[in-house]
C-alpha cells in the first residue's frame, strides 16, 4: 500500500492545498474503504450538500470497482476476480461476471500489447508467490518456484465472451491480478461518470492515482506534487494540471527487506524479480488507467526504451527517478511543471 502523508494523502502523488475562490467553496473528503489505500476527493461546490452529493456518487462507483477487482475477498451476490480465480482453479469452466469485468480485462489486454507484456494481469501466479513471501517477511522466493509459477501467465489463456458476459481461464493454475491497472482504471471510469453528469472542478486521488476533472473554480489549474521517493517531505516535481491524470509507481510503496536488500512489489516479467532500475516512475496522461498501466511497465524498461514507447502515445509523458536520484524526463513532461 502506498505510504500515507499527513495521515490523509497518498504518498506517491500529493494534491497540494489550494485556496478557495469565487462563490464556490473548496471541500475535501477522505475514505479508507477502497483498494486498500486512501481516497481523497477535493472539489469546489456552492454548498457542502452539493459536494456531498458528488462524493456519494464517487464513492459508490469506486466501491463497485473495489469489489469487482478484489482478488482476496468475495462478496454476496458478486462474481468478482476472487471468484474467477477460485472457480477456475476448481475446474468450473466459464464464469458469468459483471460486464465491467469484461471491459477491464479487454482494456488490460490492450495494455499488455502496448507494453509488450510488461503489464500483464495474467501474472497472478507469480505475484501471489511474492505476496506470500512479502507477508512472511523473512525470505526471498526461490527462483525455481517463481519459474514454475511463470509457466501459467499466458494472457491468451484468459478467454472472455462479451455476448454471454463470461470469463474462462484455460490454464487451471492461472490466476488474475489487476493490481497494475485496477486503481487507475477505476479512477478513470469514475471521472468519466462525473464528467457525464456535468461535475467539474474536482480532483480524485486514490492511492496516488490522481485525476483532475476540470480546473479550479477560478479557471486556474490544480497543483499536483510528485513525492521524492527518498525524502518523503520533499517533491521532485510540481505540475499544473486540469483534465489530466498523474500516476506514480515506486519502490518505496510496498516492500520488505531481506539481508539488507529491499524487495519491492513491482515485478519484472522477464526476471521475475523486482526491477532495480528506478526509485519511481511517474506518468502524465489524459487517461488514468493508461497512466497506471504505463507506470508499471516503464519500471521494467530502461529509460531509452520507455521514452520510445511514450513518444508513440498522444498526450502522454513520463518522469523517471533513478535509484541514485537522477531524474529523467520524456519530451513534454516539463511543460507541465511549475
Amino acid at each position: 500500500m502506498k505510504r500515507i502523508i499527513c495521515a490523509c494523502l497518498a504518498a506517491a502523488l500529493v494534491l497540494l492545498c489550494l485556496s478557495c475562490c469565487g462563490k464556490e467553496k473548496k471541500y475535501t473528503e477522505y475514505s479508507f474503504d477502497y483498494f486498500d489505500t486512501v481516497t481523497t476527493v477535493t472539489g469546489y461546490a456552492p454548498s457542502k450538500a452539493e459536494f456531498d452529493k458528488a462524493v456519494s456518487l464517487i464513492m459508490s462507483e469506486l466501491e463497485v470497482y473495489h469489489k469487482l477487482c478484489d482478488i482476496y475477498n468475495e462478496y454476496d451476490g458478486v462474481n468478482n476476480l476472487a471468484t474467477v480465480n477460485k472457480l477456475t482453479d476448481g475446474g468450473h469452466g466459464e464464469i458469468k461476471v459483471d460486464g465491467r469485468i469484461i471491459d477491464l480485462i479487454e482494456f488490460s489486454r490492450e495494455m499488455y500489447r502496448l507494453t509488450d507484456g510488461r503489464t500483464n494481469i495474467a501474472m497472478g501466479s507469480v505475484l501471489s508467490v511474492w505476496h506470500r513471501y512479502r507477508e512472511a517477511g523473512k525470505e526471498v522466493p526461490p527462483e525455481d518456484v517463481l519459474k514454475k509459477a511463470s509457466d501459467h501467465c499466458d494472457i491468451n489463456d484468459v478467454i472472455t465472451d462479451r455476448e454471454n458476459s463470461t470469463v474462462y481461464l484455460a490454464d487451471s493454475e492461472m490466476t488474475l491480478d489487476v493490481g497494475a491497472v485496477a486503481k487507475g482504471y477505476a479512477v478513470e471510469q469514475t471521472a468519466k461518470l462525473l464528467e457525464e453528469t456535468g461535475v467539474t472542478g474536482y480532483v480524485l486521488n486514490v492511492g496516488g492515482n490522481v485525476r483532475c476533472i476540470g480546473p479550479q473554480a477560478d479557471g486556474s489549474p490544480w497543483t499536483v506534487g510528485v513525492e521524492n521517493p527518498r525524502e518523503g517531505d520533499a517533491y521532485v516535481a510540481k505540475l499544473a494540471l486540469e483534465d489530466a491524470s498523474l500516476v506514480t509507481s515506486g519502490d518505496y510503496q510496498r516492500y520488505y527487506t531481506v539481508d539488507g536488500v529491499r524487495y519491492h512489489h513491482i515485478i519484472d516479467p522477464e526476471t521475475l524479480f523486482p526491477s532495480e532500475r528506478f526509485a519511481s516512475v511517474s506518468v502524465l496522461s489524459d487517461d488514468s488507467g493508461i497512466a497506471d498501466a504505463l507506470s508499471t511497465a516503464l519500471f521494467s524498461m530502461d529509460v531509452e526504451e520507455g521514452m520510445s514507447l511514450v513518444r508513440t502515445l498522444e498526450n502522454t509523458y513520463a518522469m523517471w527517478v533513478k535509484t541514485d536520484g537522477t531524474v529523467c524526463y520524456s519530451a513534454g513532461f516539463e511543460d507541465y511543471t511549475e
